[in-house]
């Protein structure tokens, strides 16, 4: 969240403050490259829509030819760092009294763009029609406001794993993410503005108004300003989150002098509401007359939800609108109503984005010859400000402070993401092992683990640039830029979602990207790359001496040997080196932390899998000395394998790319590999991902239909980041192995191990058989 200058406190909220600087490097970014606009104005808020093409460097590997004696000595490949152009949707929020400076500035901005029209939407669109013509010289057409509210929700529940959320006023953690369903038809809408929509969406273009009431957000803030004398909104809601509703309204109690257990009321329920402000010869506090208006229209509009809810049979019900906004005193009355009246079968679900809405739906509206959905898009962690909690009690110069905007960025994503479609219940799926947003414990524990980690991530960023003076200048901001997000995430943890280890490792992969460090570890792999490549043709010999059974043992270990290598884990880079990994692997002892192995060797006493597809890990002893001679074995059973990789740069993992070239020295060295390749019974294929964890629920949409082509009836995933930190609970429907080792002592300690501890975890769904 980026701020301005401040209006003088003497003038009034819808004046304009012409002394307001923008940071454009902060909020209005990569405007000369804007190509289409939006926008939605509001009774208080502006929210700007546009897309913008973004140029930022990429590290690509070339291989070499090595079949000349000459280029025996070359390197195993170039890396070079190119300029990539891709497209990014930038939404902003900001407070009405700014929109003429940020129209100015815009028109000051503006290089690139073709536009001639801006798409609006919004009860304000109408009233700034001609200042917004005459700033920008583009000509406003109106969008139906409901029909831009649906394309934006739509979209936001289809891009954003983490958008939908229950509100939780007590909880450690007052905000619980839920698990988007991968169809996320039908739901209900409740929009609540000056008065109240419901609306039941089924498809992406078919939604129907089926309800409604006049007894909306505008019915609180009128009987408010006629009870209290407060004019404002925001102060209204400040009054009810301190008042005693018990004090003006009629509970059960106060008529039965306890429950009315026969018809199941508690005493405390509400019997009638502003109930005793019609006897008592008292005067109300304004706090209590406040809390008590919000808890009668709240219920009302909560009722009528449940009524429309069970009427057309949907179980997922959103709220939004002026009213919601993101206040945790209308977000805990609504909660509270819905599970009164549904006897908690049916949660008040709210969305994160929720105030984006209608700009990202006039923006589709716009942009429908471009037709961005058929992209899959992701939230840009180093340019979102993330959810903040406006909770007055929380932080009561939250609504007062003036100059704040907000702002959300989603990048085009290379791959269209989809389900592996061998999860158990996909609406279940959890990639995440612990939720840090829940467990202030292991928050604080992570958190302190990334800021302690900074300092090496920034050298080996200047490191892997030692030919560009200004890396270092670079680097430093990227520092300030992360430690800053890891601030925000100490006190707002549920900023992006459901903080997780996960989502720390992504943001700070998004920032080193946003200070143009696209791979900050592409040196560092290829020279482990090339020192494992030359132990390959030992090691295969070493494997095939051995009994098959003991081959077996040996090929685990193999591959938690490779996997203990990772410049991503502290405990790793500080104290291993190559020749003490494979100690470590070949005097570990059984029984490990989780131990499957036997199961396992007996699985492999059966028939071969038909299909396996294994997710890898690090570069270098891990993919080339572990992964590889355990692939060669599967393919010596007679099963084909697809090996997925990461689509771009995350720690030392090893890419796609990378992986392509590997596997093309290997097969000049292997004849097993050679003919797998070329007999297709060995595929490469990117994950789509670029993160060091996993989450199965985004995977490229190729790899997807791979899996369902080759019938693949087993997932091997490896790696702390993928099978530890994500993945551990995952139920497949299929045979799953996980295999990691564990290089964080307090990870460790949590699953009941100690550092270095060995997970092995072979797995087979309940009533299936070999």
């Amino acid at each position: 969240m980026a701020e301005c200058g401040r209006v003088d406190s003497n003038t009034s909220s819808h004046t304009m403050d012409k002394s307001i600087t923008l940071p454009p490097d902060e909020i209005f970014r990569n405007m000369e490259n804007a190509k289409r606009f939006a926008i939605d104005i509001g009774g208080s808020l502006t929210k700007l829509a546009y897309y913008s093409t973004v140029q930022h460097k990429v590290a690509k590997v070339r291989s070499f030819d090595h079949s000349t004696k000459e280029a025996a000595g070359d390197k195993l490949y170039e890396i070079a760092v190119q300029e990539e152009v891709t497209a990014r949707l930038h939404f902003i929020k900001f407070e009405n009294a700014y929109i003429e400076t940020c129209l100015d500035f815009i028109k000051d901005h503006l290089v690139n763009t073709e536009t001639k029209v801006i798409k609006a939407t919004g009860g304000g669109a109408h009233k700034f029609k001609e200042l917004i013509e005459r700033k920008l010289g583009l000509k406003v057409d109106k969008e139906d406001e409901m029909t831009c509210l649906i394309k934006g929700c739509n979209f936001v529940l289809k891009n954003i794993p983490h958008e939908a959320f229950v509100y939780a006023k007590h909880a450690d953690s007052e905000f619980r993410f839920q698990t988007t369903n991968p169809d996320i038809f039908p739901y209900l809408l409740v929009n609540i503005g000056s008065g109240v929509s419901i609306v039941k969406v089924e498809s992406e273009d078919k939604f129907e108004r089926i309800g409604g009431s006049s007894i909306g957000g505008g019915t609180f803030w009128g009987l408010g300003a006629l009870l209290t004398k407060t004019k404002r909104f925001d102060e209204l809601l400040q009054l009810a989150s301190k008042g005693q509703h018990s004090s003006v309204d009629m509970l059960v109690k106060d008529i039965y002098g306890g429950s009315y257990a026969c018809l199941g009321l508690t005493g405390d329920l509400i019997a009638s509401s502003f109930g005793k402000s019609a006897t008592a010869d008292k005067e109300f506090s304004n706090e209590d007359m406040a809390k008590s208006l919000l808890h009668m229209i709240s219920n009302d509009i909560g009722q009528l939800a449940c009524l429309y809810a069970k009427l057309h049979n949907l179980s997922r019900v959103y709220f939004g609108g002026f009213f919601i906004r993101g206040h945790p005193v209308t977000m805990h009355t609504i909660t509270y109503s819905i599970n009164f009246f549904t006897k908690g079968e049916v949660q008040a679900l709210f969305l994160r984005h929720e105030g984006y809405l209608g700009a990202i739906g006039a923006f589709l509206k716009g942009a429908e010859e471009d037709n961005p959905n058929q992209y899959s898009w992701g939230e840009n962690y180093a340019g979102s400000s993330g959810l903040m909690s406006v909770s007055p009690d929380m932080n009561p110069m939250q609504r007062a402070r003036s100059g704040t905007f907000d702002m959300l960025e989603m990048d085009r994503l290379d791959r269209q993401l989809v389900n592996l479609p061998l999860l158990q219940d996909p609406s279940s799926y959890i990639p995440d092992t612990v939720d840090l947003t829940e467990d202030a414990q292991a928050r604080e524990y992570w958190l302190y683990c990334f800021e302690e980690a900074l300092d090496g991530v920034v050298k080996r960023a200047v490191a892997s640039q030692p030919d560009i003076p200004e890396a270092a200048e670079r680097a430093e901001k990227f520092r300030q830029k992360y430690l800053h997000k890891l601030q925000t995430l100490r006190h707002q943890p549920f900023a992006y979602g459901s903080l997780t280890v996960r989502s720390l490792l992504d943001t700070r992969e998004h920032c080193l990207n946003e200070f143009n460090f696209p791979d900050p570890y592409s040196k560092i792999k290829e020279r482990e790359n090339d020192i494992a490549l030359k132990y390959y043709q030992k090691a295969v010999k070493s494997l095939e001496e051995l009994s098959w059974e003991d081959r077996q043992f040996a090929l685990v270990r193999g591959v938690l040997a490779g996997n203990v290598f990772d410049w991503g884990a502290k405990a790793v880079s500080d104290h291993f080196s190559l020749k003490l990994i494979f100690t470590f692997c070949f005097s570990s002892d059984r029984p490990w932390l989780v131990d499957s192995f036997d199961q396992w060797l007996e699985r492999l006493k059966g028939p071969p899998h038909r299909c396996a597809l294994f997710f890898v890990d690090n570069s270098g002893v891990d993919i080339i000395l572990g992964v590889i001679p355990f692939v060669r074995e599967l393919l010596f059973r007679g099963t084909e394998v697809v090996l997925a990789s990461n689509s771009g740069p995350a720690l030392n993992d090893v890419t796609n790319s990378e992986l392509q070239i590997l596997t093309e020295r290997i097969a000049a060295m292997d004849p097993v590999i050679d003919s797998a390749l070329r007999e297709d019974r060995l595929t490469l294929v990117q994950n789509g991902s670029s993160s060091p964890c996993l989450d199965l629920s985004r995977l490229d949409k190729v790899l997807a239909m791979l899996v369902r082509e080759r019938q693949t009836d087993l997932v091997i995933i490896e790696g702390m980041g993928r099978a530890i930190h994500t993945n551990y609970y995952a139920m497949l429907s299929c045979e799953s192995l996980k295999m990691a080792v564990i290089k964080n002592s307090w990870l460790a300690d949590r699953l009941g191990g100690k550092l270095f501890s060995v997970v092995f975890k072979y797995e087979v769904p309940a009533g299936k058989s070999h």
